[in-house]
C-alpha cells in the first residue's frame, strides 16, 4: 500500500471527521452530485455522507463529496416560469451591450462586447 493511499483511506472517519476513501474506490451506495444528477436524483438536503480524496504533490488534496443514494430525492421538474427565466438569462448573456444585437454565442466577459465591436 502506498503512503498516499493510506492517508486517503479512513472508513471510520477518525482522521478527517467523515468516512474517507481513495479516489475511484467509493463503496456501493454512495454517489457524487454529478452521478446523482445522471440518475435523475438530487441530494435533497442530506448532509455529506463520505468523501473521496486524492493527494496532489504541490497543492492540497483533491476532494469529492459523496451522498447516500438511498436518501436522494428525484430532481424537481422544470416549470414553465423557470424555463422562461432561463431563456431570458441566456439571451442577456448573448446580447452585446454596445450594439444591442444577439451575437449568437455567449459574450466573453474578458471582452465585454461581441467580437465585431471589440475589433
Amino acid at each position: 500500500m502506498s503512503p498516499a493511499f493510506g492517508k486517503c483511506y479512513d472508513p471510520s472517519g477518525a482522521t478527517w471527521g467523515i468516512p474517507t476513501f481513495p479516489w475511484r474506490l467509493a463503496p456501493d451506495g454512495y454517489a457524487t452530485r454529478r452521478q446523482l444528477r445522471a440518475r435523475g436524483l438530487r441530494p435533497g438536503g442530506q448532509p455529506v455522507a463520505a468523501q473521496l480524496m486524492r493527494h496532489r504533490r504541490r497543492r492540497g488534496p483533491l476532494v469529492a463529496y459523496l451522498y447516500r443514494i438511498d436518501l436522494a430525492r428525484p430532481v424537481r421538474p422544470m416549470t414553465p416560469a423557470k424555463r422562461v427565466a432561463l431563456a431570458k438569462a441566456n439571451r442577456a448573456r448573448r446580447t452585446c451591450p454596445a450594439c444591442r444585437r444577439d451575437a449568437g454565442y455567449v459574450i466573453p466577459t474578458a471582452l465585454g462586447t461581441c467580437v465585431p465591436c471589440t475589433d
